[in-house]
């Protein structure tokens, strides 16, 4: 993987990383907001210590670990990626409620317009504040948008030490099982 320095990084703040979607996607995952090697690579979860990749493997959903650089790969198999937040920081904690609320409102109509099976939102704060459901925890939701059902994930970021890769693929496999009508 490409070193960015410092100064290329900052560069990156604010970018935009395009979206990986389609219509009719069996599962559209939903990021918090692209961070700034995301933003200057211009690939969702590019960070090598992200666990999105690794545990989007291990729970069956690609037959092989894919690279963030092979992100499109993701719509032969169904699935794709947007955020929450389309612009990168360096941090989550740098966004404002605002900004979750009005990610929520772009999300709800992005996939209405999309129509995939699932919408999985990779973190629970980031969907707790996006859709103003404090109550909200990880596993399928009761919300739908239009036919979409929606299902909130652990946020795959190595931050996020409560989850395991074991325990996040656990997770991710429940959804894929749901999404592929095997329960």
């Amino acid at each position: 993987m490409t070193r960015f320095t410092r100064a290329e990084l900052e560069a990156a703040r604010d970018r935009l990383v395009p979206d990986v979607v389609a219509d009719g996607l069996r599962v559209l995952f939903c990021g918090i907001n692209p961070g700034l090697l995301s933003a200057a690579t211009g690939h969702h979860f590019a960070r090598p210590g992200n666990r999105f990749w690794p545990v989007l493997h291990l729970s069956g959903f690609t037959p092989r670990l894919l690279k963030p650089s092979e992100q499109e790969e993701l719509l032969s198999y169904g699935l794709g990626i947007t955020n929450v937040v389309a612009r990168a920081s360096a941090r989550a904690d740098e966004l404002s409620a605002e900004e979750y609320r009005e990610g929520g409102r772009h999300l709800a109509l992005k996939v209405a317009r999309l129509r995939p099976r699932w919408l999985a939102v990779v973190g629970v704060t980031a969907y707790r504040a996006a859709f103003d459901d404090r109550r909200a925890q990880v596993g399928p939701q009761e919300r739908t948008i239009g036919g979409t059902r929606v299902w909130v994930l652990p946020n795959p970021s190595g931050l996020n030490a409560h989850w395991t890769a074991a325990t996040m693929a656990e997770e991710f496999a429940r959804l894929r099982a749901a999404a592929d009508g095997e329960v």
